[in-house]
């Protein structure tokens, strides 16, 4: 009997775009729960410095692979799919909409089936290896033997480094896109125009501080997260132990997250600019709602139709201003 594709909301985008926000909307107009995609949102207590939708921004909407472990531990890309796959299968089985949202691309094509990820084992004594190079050298390395994963990955997160250039020894590169995606899956892309990204990133980070990012990170080493893990969790982190550790002034922690943030935010784009299949809108909520309706009925649809349509409807008010 042939396995039921089921019907998957996916929410994508760079950080700080809305699809959190957005996500939301559309769960709670639409029956759904949403199945968080942050590689760094799965661990406990990293609530600030990854941004992590609160309890009052959830407006009771059920949210999966949030809190899911400890961040001590390395929760992998395959822990993801398989903790993920069934999040799926328990929302869609109560009647619900399964809402995909987040920011780590490699975790959501896995999880739909666009990618398949490699089987490879741990190589102890290549990473032994590569754990004596620096975070440059490794990127170096990375973009040398793999461009097309180096232009994808965070250049300063070593374990991620390490463990794709684990994957490239062992079968020449990094595997990229699959045929045959598992489930029904209406892609939505979240875009903003540079500069307006750009000043939303600078006020989140300026948020987050008021909010008190050093303090969680001060909380989080209290409770036996070293230092050398902090800065394996990357960006936000790994900036944030450099800090405590002196290595960095609270301006300069500021200056190289502000930059370090919009290189990933780059990154993230161009990382989802391969897939076809993302409907990219600008974030007006009412526009992707009538997308959304139109795929769960299954209405026939061109993908300019609605865009003409709000072009008109921006015209008409503006004649009707003047």
């Amino acid at each position: 009997m042939k396995k039921r594709r089921i019907k998957v909301l996916v929410i994508v985008g760079p950080t700080s775009s809305g699809k959190s926000a957005l996500s939301v909307e559309l769960a709670r107009k639409f029956n759904g729960e949403v199945i968080s995609a942050d590689s760094r949102q799965v661990y406990r207590g990293l609530n600030i410095g990854t941004g992590k939708i609160s309890r009052h921004e959830k407006k009771g909407v059920p949210h999966h692979l949030l809190d899911v472990a400890s961040p001590k531990k390395i929760f992998t890309a395959h822990n993801f799919v398989e903790q993920g796959r069934n999040a799926l299968a328990d929302i869609s089985s109560r009647g619900k909409l399964p809402i995909v949202t987040g920011g780590t691309g490699f975790y959501i094509d896995a999880l739909l089936g666009r990618i398949t990820l490699p089987n490879v084992p741990a190589n102890p004594k290549l990473r032994a290896k590569l754990e004596q190079k620096t975070v440059k050298q490794l990127f170096a390395l990375l973009k040398k033997k793999d461009p097309r994963r180096a232009r994808t990955i965070e250049p300063h997160n070593k374990r991620r480094l390490i463990r794709a250039l684990e994957i490239v020894s062992a079968l020449g590169k990094i595997p990229h896109v699959k045929a045959r995606p598992l489930h029904d899956a209406l892609w939505i892309g979240l875009d903003l125009p540079r500069k307006i990204l750009e000043e939303k990133i600078a006020l989140r980070l300026k948020t987050r501080m008021k909010q008190g990012m050093v303090r969680e990170a001060v909380g989080l080493h209290a409770a036996g997260l070293s230092y050398k893990r902090m800065e394996q969790l990357g960006l936000e982190y790994r900036a944030l132990a450099q800090h405590l550790q002196e290595k960095l002034t609270r301006e300069q922690m500021i200056e190289s997250l502000d930059r370090d943030i919009k290189r990933y935010a780059t990154r993230q784009l161009i990382y989802w600019k391969r897939n076809r299949n993302i409907r990219w809108f600008k974030p007006y909520v009412i526009k992707v709602e009538h997308v959304v309706t139109q795929w769960l009925t299954n209405t026939p649809t061109n993908r300019t139709s609605v865009e003409v349509a709000h072009r008109k409807t921006k015209r008409h008010s503006r004649q009707k201003r003047e």
